[in-house]
């Protein structure tokens, strides 16, 4: 799983397979790429950060 943590405070957990990329845009600002949950396409996102959950872990 990896866990997206976004510039409001907010998170959200999506599986690995549907991450794609993580960069920093001209502006300087992080951006994932990710395929939407329905699988049709992708789409880009501001985040602050993320991190990579391994099996077993507690999610919090």
């Amino acid at each position: 799983m990896i866990k997206y943590l976004y510039p409001n405070g907010d998170w959200c957990y999506r599986a690995l397979h549907t991450a794609h990329a993580v960069y920093h845009d001209e502006d300087g600002k992080l951006i994932a790429r990710a395929e939407k949950p329905d699988g049709s396409a992708l789409y880009e996102f501001e985040i602050v950060g993320f991190e990579l959950i391994e099996p077993g872990q507690v999610y919090t």
